[in-house]
């Protein structure tokens, strides 16, 4: 059985990172796992692990951006209609790998998630390969001390969840950059989170 996970979110939420934790824990467990790369403006060293597929190896922002003069958000969608338009290059890129895990690092542009149909026709194409897929959606943790950016974050998390219709967990990241409320009685590292000061002393 092949399994697909979906790491979305908005840009800076982490999702290179989570990515390379969970390459690190299946290779610990000694499960083979295989790090894909869906966002075409990624830098080669953002990366702890060489992506085995790569959006690049087909189409890139750079090259779009310089072929057709277009800006750098109107180069991704032009790159992701384009892999739409490829879907073959995708699924042989895909096909060599059996009972193995695909973790895919995708963009941080919320439109793909919220309306933009990319990532609905890549589920669907995940699915029909018998792949089961699931999504994980990453949101800093610092929206959480803010109630505009919380309704803000926890919307556009509910969008790309009804968008895609997988298995969902949303994950709060950086929660060692939460600071503590002062207005909170019960503030200061409760739950066993560690505040800034803590994390320094150690």
């Amino acid at each position: 059985m092949r399994y697909a996970v979906l790491v979305t979110g908005p840009a800076g939420a982490g999702k290179s990172t989570f990515c390379a934790s969970i390459m690190t824990h299946l290779h610990a467990s000694r499960r083979t796992g295989h790090l894909v790369n869906l966002d075409p403006a990624a830098a080669p060293d953002s990366f702890e692990y060489s992506p085995s597929i790569d959006i690049k190896d087909l189409i890139s922002v750079q090259d779009v951006m310089n072929e057709l003069g277009y800006g750098p958000n109107g180069g991704l969608v032009y790159c992701f209609e384009y892999l739409l338009q490829n879907m073959d290059w995708l699924e042989e890129e895909i096909g060599e790998y059996e009972d193995d895990y695909l973790i895919i690092d995708c963009p941080g542009q919320i439109e793909l998630y919220t309306h933009h149909p990319f990532l609905p026709t890549l589920v669907k194409n995940l699915q029909r390969l018998g792949m089961r897929t699931s999504a994980v959606y990453l949101l800093e943790s610092q929206f959480m001390e803010d109630k505009y950016k919380f309704f803000s974050g926890v919307l556009s998390a509910m969008s790309a969840m009804v968008n895609l219709e997988v298995p969902w967990i949303n994950v709060m990241s950086k929660m060692d950059l939460v600071l503590p409320n002062p207005e909170d009685p019960a503030a200061g590292g409760r739950n066993g989170l560690r505040t800034r000061r803590n994390i320094a002393r150690e």
